[in-house]
């Protein structure tokens, strides 16, 4: 059985909700990463922010990355994994949610331990599988 815990990039960098996405996009490229958690004080986590959510609700809005705190782009509770949970389980809440990427945390702290992307499923997973997830994320 393969876990969350085993797919994932362990050590995901978190912004603060009081950074702005100036300096998120800046993480993000020195990073090679299109995503990054918000995480608070105690690194639990707050939200997502993506280089896409500053593209369309930012930058495209007009409004300066440079002014706009992270935390205004997270919306809603993030879906998230435990660590322990099975890789089937992580396909399948990546495909009913779909979303292309997925914090993982620990029990009991609820605390960030790493994120799931695309290119780490395809990294771990059986080709035939990842053909399956893919097309899944993708149809919608």
């Amino acid at each position: 059985m393969t876990t969350a815990k085993e797919i994932m990039h362990p050590g995901a960098e978190c912004v603060t909700g009081e950074q702005t996405l100036a300096d998120a996009a800046r993480i993000m490229r020195e990073r090679h990463v299109g995503a990054l958690p918000i995480c608070g004080d105690d690194q639990k986590l707050l939200g997502i922010v993506t280089d896409r959510d500053i593209v369309l609700k930012c930058v495209a809005d007009g409004r300066d990355p440079s002014t706009v705190q992270c935390l205004e782009l997270a919306a809603g509770r993030p879906t998230v994994i435990e660590e322990d949970e099975d890789a089937d389980l992580v396909l399948e809440v990546m495909e009913t949610q779909q979303v292309r990427r997925l914090p993982v945390i620990n029990h009991p702290d609820h605390k960030l331990v790493g994120m799931i992307s695309e290119a780490d499923i395809a990294r771990t997973l059986p080709q035939e599988r990842v053909a399956e997830f893919v097309a899944a994320v993708t149809a919608g």
